[in-house]
């Protein structure tokens, strides 16, 4: 994706890098640290396929920073290892920068009552 000349000029180098794989996944999941997903709803998700996405959670579970049953993966309820990587930092403030920082109560206030049907499983 091409950028424009201005922003190209004004933008520090540590915002233009895109980030990685596991730190999307990650940045993923902690938003989401409320459910567990499929590998396939992460690559459905985020912009990394699905075989990244897979090759990164068995990653980031080496390290203890996500949990993995059956098929489902979630972010660790260990704060305090998840502060303890490096991509965690950087990639809650790229997503908070981008998105503008989640408030839960008013996301709970607009949630629907059902999933949405890409969440279901269909298997």
């Amino acid at each position: 994706m091409s950028i424009d000349r201005e922003t190209f000029e004004n933008t520090s180098e540590d915002e233009l890098t895109e980030l990685s794989v596991p730190d999307q996944v990650l940045g993923f999941l902690v938003a989401h640290d409320d459910r567990a997903f499929q590998a396939r709803e992460i690559a459905a998700q985020t912009d990394p396929d699905e075989s990244a996405v897979s090759t990164a959670l068995t990653r980031l579970k080496g390290r203890g920073l996500v949990e993995h049953k059956a098929t489902y993966w979630a972010v660790t309820t260990d704060d305090d290892r998840l502060r303890s990587y490096s991509g965690y930092e950087r990639a809650t403030a790229l997503y908070n920068e981008r998105l503008g920082r989640e408030n839960k109560d008013e996301w709970q206030e607009h949630a629907p009552e059902e999933p949405h049907p890409s969440l279901e499983d269909t298997e």
